[in-house]
């Protein structure tokens, strides 16, 4: 579980085959979400948006006491904690115009409680957990919903060298837009995800201690 992952770029040819099936109905862009001149041509482009999905992300991993642990948190802050909210920045006048819609920001169960296998991820992902609160409130008198998304382990290029049961990622999100539908504030859109969701809100104390028994057990 200590192993670094490494999450490979999509590009718009990996959704070939979807704007071939739904030509009227997906325009495919190509978007670093660190480029802050590159997410203002992607708002442009997309004036007519109603929902929002911030879902890029990056583990680069590492202890405490690497050499690289400084560099590998400033990633891990620009992809995870930055690009949100320059996001956020950009599309939120667009949702409001267009009658407040939604925005959904995917964190992590980690994000409530660090799991020091990944420290400076877990502690970016806190950060986008801090955001999506701010969001919620903020947004209210332009009617926007702002949904959070705390998944465990998904069957991912990201989390490929994690060693746990790992949820399928048509699986999540399928539960994230249920949870969209619903309403559902904080959607936990997995088994592992909903059972640490339950015991945090009765312990947080109770689930810091659960994920440091795991870095003792390794």
């Amino acid at each position: 579980m200590r192993k670094r992952s490494t999450l490979l770029p999509a590009t718009p040819e990996t959704l070939t085959d979807l704007g071939q099936r739904h030509r009227d109905r997906v325009v495919p862009l190509e978007l670093d979400v660190t480029d802050i001149a590159q997410v203002q041509a992607a708002a442009e482009r997309a004036g007519d948006a109603q929902i929002l999905i911030n879902n890029a992300g990056v583990v680069v991993g590492g202890g405490l006491a690497d050499d690289g642990i400084v560099e590998a948190a400033r990633t891990e802050m620009e992809v995870n904690y930055f690009a949100p909210l320059h996001l956020l920045q950009r599309f939120a006048p667009i949702l409001g115009t267009n009658g407040g819609g939604a925005i959904v920001i995917v964190s992590s169960i980690a994000g409530l409680t660090n799991f020091p296998f990944y420290p400076t991820y877990r502690a970016s992902k806190a950060a986008t957990h801090s955001l999506t609160q701010a969001a919620r409130a903020l947004l209210v008198p332009q009617n926007t919903a702002v949904h959070g998304v705390y998944p465990g382990p998904v069957d991912t290029d990201m989390a490929a060298d994690i060693d746990m049961e790992k949820a399928s990622p048509q699986d999540v999100a399928n539960a994230i837009l249920d949870g969209v539908e619903a309403g559902v504030a904080n959607i936990f859109p997995d088994a592992f995800a909903e059972d640490f969701g339950q015991q945090f809100e009765t312990s947080p104390k109770a689930s810091e201690q659960q994920l440091a028994a795991m870095v003792a057990q390794a």
